[in-house]
């Protein structure tokens, strides 16, 4: 029992340190990419981040444990929300919730309606397999795609007005090096590959780690990787938000969250890839869609904690930031009772 532990934690820690230098670089590439902090904090943060979810169910799917690996995308969805009010709670000079920009909305609502439509697949049970892959989790990574341009789209036209404007008024920046930008440019993008490549390699140690524990300790594959592995998965998540916040960088954060509960459901894909028992998301225990279920709650909390836009703070906890604990907590209490 000793030595699983011993892996779960050093690749735990491994994870942890990774994700403490993303949220810097990727801050660096929005800034000198002028790409915009809500959209490299949805699509790369989220792709970064979330890469020890994808490969660490892959590496269940592999090892033959469909429902550690469905346990761990949708018990993530719950996490990173748990992750969205921690940092409300923690950061108490602003509402983080309200000082994001209005954009989320549409990076939530993707990430809701990927997240409801995998837990009807797994409800569904219709076991359509081409090539070793359900047509549920194809679908769930061609809707992905489709939704990211579009926040792309809708951040490139927000990018557009503001250069207008800042031309109208006389206030457009003056051009700096170029040589200089693309030499801080690629120093980012080197420092976020290595960062990414530390959680690639953490990744699969943690899933096998967790598949011990699962087995030596009693308790379902399910509940393991609803919590434990969820919960240690999306550590990047937590630090990076953190490190995002306390740099002002309020989009950089909150369109991690939502970006990779949306990655995490395209990423069903490539756990159906690893999995050879046919389609993953058919084959999966029904109680995955309550998991999914409460998540989705838990989103629209968020979502509703960003656009209402009441400037007051609580002197000891915000209610809204305290509901989402609230429901996180009892949400893992349904499941390791149900």
């Amino acid at each position: 029992m000793f030595l699983p532990w011993l892996f779960f934690v050093v690749s735990a820690a491994a994870i942890v340190f990774a994700g403490t230098k993303l949220s810097r670089y990727g801050d660096q590439i929005a800034e000198l990419t002028g790409l915009g902090r809500l959209w490299i904090g949805a699509v790369l943060m989220a792709a970064a981040t979330s890469l020890p979810e994808v490969f660490t169910t892959m590496s269940a799917g592999w090892i033959d444990a469909p429902d550690l690996a469905a346990g761990n995308l949708f018990g993530a969805g719950m996490s990173n929300m748990l992750t969205l009010g921690l940092i409300d709670l923690l950061y108490r000079q602003k509402r983080v919730w309200q000082q994001a920009a209005m954009g989320h909305t549409l990076t939530a609502t993707l990430a809701m309606v990927l997240t409801a439509l995998a837990a009807f697949f797994v409800l569904l049970r219709v076991e359509v397999v081409h090539l070793g892959v359900g047509f549920e989790s194809l679908i769930l990574l061609i809707l992905y795609v489709l939704g990211m341009r579009l926040v792309f789209r809708q951040e490139d036209m927000a990018r557009r007005q503001l250069e207008h404007k800042a031309v109208v008024e006389g206030m457009a920046e003056e051009p700096g090096s170029d040589g200089g930008r693309r030499d801080a440019l690629r120093h980012a993008v080197r420092g976020f590959s290595v960062g990414a490549l530390v959680l690639l390699i953490a990744a699969p140690v943690l899933a096998w780690s967790a598949e011990r524990i699962a087995e030596e300790s009693g308790m379902t594959a399910t509940f393991i990787g609803t919590s434990l592995v969820a919960i240690t998965t999306s550590l990047p998540e937590l630090v990076v938000s953190i490190s995002a916040v306390r740099l002002g960088a309020f989009d950089l954060a909150v369109g991690n969250l939502f970006g990779s509960n949306a990655f995490n459901m395209a990423a069903f894909f490539f756990a159906d890839l690893a999995y050879r028992g046919g389609g993953l998301l058919s084959t999966v225990s029904s109680t995955h869609a309550l998991t999914a279920l409460w998540a989705i709650i838990m989103m629209n909390i968020g979502l509703m904690g960003i656009i209402y836009r009441a400037e007051r703070r609580f002197r000891l906890i915000e209610p809204d930031s305290l509901l989402m604990i609230v429901v996180y907590v009892l949400g893992l209490w349904l499941f390791f009772n149900g």
